[in-house]
């Protein structure tokens, strides 16, 4: 087991509830929170208080992010306060390979358990890019690219 995968390491969900944000609003608020650190941000849609439709937005990112990240949730949305909770969290490790494929280079992340590579998932833009040029099925490439064979697995 690698150095990662034993110890893991600690993420800050930050989230609040939002019932009058545009679409507009939100989409700028993501890339921003994107730009500024956030490991992952997204919406899920909820029911508010008096029937309301509204969205959760949860921002995850490291701990030392969290105040500034927290400022910039209150400075780009309409809620008035902020929530957060820290976890724990156990990742797996990765790389990043590049192989050929009839139609040219594709770039795969490799995931990584007790120093075995487990799944394999090609780089979409590269993908999308060798089907468009090809005019060849999406998943064609997609799979041609999974199959090509790995070097030797990072220690």
């Amino acid at each position: 087991m690698t150095t990662a995968e034993a110890e893991g390491d600690q993420v800050l969900l930050l989230e609040c509830n939002l019932d009058d944000t545009t679409g507009e609003a939100l989409g700028y608020a993501m890339e921003r929170l994107l730009a500024e650190g956030a490991l992952d941000v997204w919406f899920t849609p909820i029911q508010m208080k008096k029937n309301r439709p509204g969205v959760l937005l949860s921002v995850l990112c490291a701990p030392e992010h969290g105040p500034r990240l927290r400022q910039l949730i209150l400075q780009e949305t309409t809620t008035l306060g902020v929530r957060w909770q820290l976890f724990h969290r156990q990742i797996a490790d990765r790389c990043i390979d590049t192989v050929q494929t009839p139609w040219g280079p594709v770039r795969r992340k490799l995931k990584i358990l007790q120093g075995r590579v487990i799944s394999i998932k090609p780089e979409y833009d590269d993908c999308a890019r060798l089907a468009r040029e090809h005019d060849l099925p999406l998943q064609e490439v997609i799979e041609t690219a999974r199959r090509a064979p790995t070097g030797p697995s990072p220690d």
